[in-house]
């Protein structure tokens, strides 16, 4: 009997699966543009590849800045408090999105109260088309700075999450289990969302993801408490939990709970914080680059539409590919426990080794000429690659700073990524307009498309033609070609930044 009172409880596990929920949520949401706009909004409110730049590139500016203030917040309100307007924030602004159609329709044909359907009727008697792209990007962009406000606060309460359930040894793989979330949030979505699109109109698909995180919400609300405050977690689990506090009171070192907040703007004078803030800058823009591209990409490159079957099975491939990414969590472990080297030392030779699959993105293109099968499971590849990255790079700022500073580094570096993803698809909207060449349509210059060729439109500028590939391959070509260095670049200079493991004690 007395064995098994004292046996360690895992509770942690259950707090580690909320927040892979959570996770899977935010990226369920963040996806439902993506597989949706190329194929039901474009067509209705005539966006180009630039339009559609500008939406998530702005979608990545919002968010940088909102997670450069929501890891303060987090930090503030607290976890538990800080997730809950995370996540209801977000659920929110996804469900605004249904909305900018009825809202296009009443200010540019002033028709209001028209319904979803009645909406594109009202928008289709409208003539000007430049103000129907105005009118639905502005109104898209704000339903997007809604949602990204909202999902800043995911990463940061969720590592924040991480150091108060772990030991720092176990860290990198419980940030790898929630953090595929992302993962399968993606690999349900091709699934899901166009044909939840087709049937039901693009609309509903954002309202009935959107609507998950309120039920998550239910789900947090009874389940979390600071592991000394649970129930559910035992005397032998918290010790196990708080392992490293023990090691650093019998070196005679102050203990965390002695050690002061570091404030905003003195976090950048640690070479710490610039070392996560070059690693996210680097790699973040490359998965929201796959993320937000990949569904264009099959459509303008291989005519695949969303919403038929081999576009599904292909992004579902891609995306179960990138669920080897908890291996990254696996990893530092077996470097600490097996090799005995230090947690951060650990990570690092971890993080070398995930650098090097991204190259394959180099040949993405060139062997896609042979089959689209070569790209998708290449990108599928880097992207566990990147997953497995990203485990680790969330879980260097455990090494190195204190509990109480946690999510304000997050949100610092997330800023930071959020600005190099803004570059990026910013980049890309505008790469891939130019090399797919332009023509004169009622004498405004528009991208070239495969349905205005069809009607006899001529090249006002040709098709980009770049080392043998022509059009938008030859612009996907680049953009694949930065993705795969991108990764060896940043730890190169993570690497010079912090060459040895330094945790950093504020008195």
């Amino acid at each position: 009997m007395a064995s098994n009172q004292n046996k360690m409880t895992n509770y942690r596990w259950a707090i580690c699966s909320l927040l892979f929920f959570a996770t899977t949520i935010n990226y369920l949401d963040r996806q439902v543009l993506s597989l949706t706009w190329k194929d039901f909004i474009a067509p209705e409110f005539h966006w180009t590849d630039s339009d559609y730049g500008n939406i998530t590139a702005l979608f990545s500016i919002f968010y940088a800045i909102g997670l450069l203030v929501a890891g303060r917040f987090v930090d503030w309100m607290d976890t538990k408090k800080g997730f809950l307007w995370a996540i209801g924030v977000w659920s929110v602004g996804a469900i605004l999105h249904a909305f900018c159609g009825i809202a296009t329709s009443g200010i540019v044909a002033g028709e209001w109260f028209v319904g979803f359907e009645g909406a594109l009727h009202a928008i289709e008697k409208v003539k000007d088309v430049g103000l129907i792209v105005s009118v639905s990007v502005t109104l898209f962009i704000f339903a997007r700075f809604v949602l990204a406000i909202g999902e800043a606060g995911n990463f940061p309460a969720a590592i924040k999450t991480t150091a108060e359930y772990f030991p720092k040894k176990d860290r990198a793989y419980a940030t790898s289990i929630f953090n595929a979330g992302a993962t399968v949030g993606a690999l349900a979505s091709p699934l899901v969302i166009p044909v939840i699109a087709h049937y039901y109109g693009w609309e509903m698909a954002f309202i009935l993801i959107g609507a998950l995180g309120f039920i998550w919400m239910g789900f947090w609300v009874f389940m979390y408490k600071k592991p000394h405050e649970h129930p559910k977690v035992n005397s032998a689990e918290l010790e196990y939990i708080n392992q490293d506090e023990a090691e650093v009171k019998s070196s005679d070192v102050k203990t965390e709970k002695a050690e002061g907040k570091i404030g905003f703007w003195d976090s950048f004078k640690y070479k710490q914080t610039w070392a996560f803030v070059v690693g996210k800058f680097m790699t973040d823009g490359v998965w929201w680059f796959y993320l937000f591209w990949t569904p264009a990409y099959i459509s303008d490159v291989y005519g695949l539409t969303s919403d038929t079957g081999m576009a599904q099975i292909l992004l579902f491939v891609l995306y179960a590919i990138t669920l080897l990414s908890i291996i990254g969590g696996w990893l530092p472990t077996y470097f600490v426990d097996k090799k005995g080297m230090n947690p951060y030392a650990g990570r690092m030779k971890s993080m070398l080794i995930f650098a090097f699959f991204p190259l394959l993105a180099l040949l993405a293109q060139p062997l896609g000429a042979y089959s689209y099968w070569f790209p998708i499971i290449i990108i599928g590849i880097a992207g566990a690659a990147h997953q497995a990255w990203s485990a680790n790079i969330f879980s260097t700022i455990g090494d190195m700073f204190p509990k109480s500073s946690i999510a304000t580094i997050t949100g610092i570096g997330g800023m930071a990524g959020g600005i190099g993803s803004a570059f990026i698809n910013k980049g890309s909207g505008l790469l891939f307009d130019y090399s797919a060449g332009s023509t004169l349509v009622d004498n405004i210059e528009v991208p070239m498309t495969t349905e205005l060729l069809e009607k006899g439109a001529q090249f006002v500028r040709e098709p980009m033609n770049f080392l043998g590939f022509e059009g938008k391959p030859s612009g996907y070509f680049i953009i694949f070609s930065i993705c795969a260095v991108a990764y060896l670049i940043g730890w190169v200079i993570m690497k010079s930044l912090v060459p040895q493991y330094k945790p950093i004690v504020v008195e």
